[in-house]
């Protein structure tokens, strides 16, 4: 089970406490599906799947989200138990090696009930608690922190960000009914879910709006097809389109970026945080 009760209890990355606005905190991606959109899945290879998440750490994540069912467009559901199948033993595996808190990228609350018993510590919901509501319930036992995504079937919006405003707030109602604490919530604005290539670079232009729901904000636009479509690129060469869109989002107020590349992404941010935050190394001189 959980051992963090809140995200301000959170230790992240070199026994640092985790607290916002001091820097901006990266999210490793650990695929363990078969078909990951960005070609990195691991499916069954268990050493492969620890050797990333130990050079994930080297490298200077700060959390590791590790996901067994891939949200590429047109992937095929999986159910509950393979989900399981595929995430368990390497869920216990990362949590036996690496020494940082581990989310769990599921929206089935049987899933993260088991997760969270195996070795994550926060449950990443792309769903945002409306495919599976007792989501909900299983954060709140348990005292799991809840990433809560914006994602929707249609790319439809009669406007843009009320609509993603009012879908995140039903959200977030859902959760805080459950009992989740209100400390305990992350928001997502969900870039390329439910959203065309328009939709998501709006979203990054305006991120800065997003601030006024008044929770932490993660934004995920590692390789998506945006940044492919943009600089017509494939998905092994959006590095530098990824580090833009990062160096961005913290100008806009994100907290937290998920990422395939930590290494390079770890130090977009910590320049970010210098100009943005006024973030310096601990041996910084002056």
């Amino acid at each position: 089970m959980s051992t963090f009760n809140t995200l301000t209890n959170l230790t992240v990355a070199n026994g640092e406490k985790l607290a916002w606005g001091r820097r901006t905190y990266v999210m490793g991606i650990i695929n363990v599906t078969p078909d990951s959109f960005s070609g990195d899945g691991l499916g069954w290879d268990i050493p492969a799947i620890v050797e990333q998440a130990l050079r994930m750490e080297a490298e200077g994540a700060d959390i590791l989200d590790v996901g067994a069912e891939s949200t590429r467009p047109g992937s095929a559901t999986v159910s509950a138990d393979e989900e399981l199948r595929r995430l368990i033993p390497a869920l216990e595996a990362i949590a036996a090696r690496v020494h940082l808190p581990i989310s769990v990228d599921t929206y089935k609350a049987p899933v993260a009930r088991r997760a969270l018993q195996a070795g994550a510590c926060i449950i990443n919901d792309v769903w945002g608690l409306k495919a599976d509501p007792a989501l909900a319930d299983v954060a709140a036992e348990t005292g799991a922190p809840l990433i809560l995504m914006h994602n929707q079937a249609t790319r439809q919006y009669s406007d843009l960000l009320p609509g993603i405003f009012a879908s995140l707030g039903h959200s977030v109602d859902l959760a805080l009914k459950a009992g989740v604490p209100q400390e305990n919530l992350i928001l997502d604005s969900g870039i390329g879910f439910g959203k065309t290539p328009e939709h998501n670079l709006e979203i990054l232009r305006r991120l800065a709006e997003f601030k006024a729901l008044g929770y932490p904000l993660l934004v995920g636009t590692s390789r998506k097809s945006t940044i492919g479509l943009v600089l017509d690129l494939p998905v092994g060469q959006r590095v530098e389109g990824t580090a833009a869109t990062v160096a961005l989002a913290i100008a806009g107020g994100a907290d937290m970026v998920r990422v395939h590349d930590v290494e390079q992404m770890v130090r977009v941010c910590r320049m970010s945080d210098a100009i943005v935050r006024g973030w310096r190394p601990a041996d910084w001189g002056g």
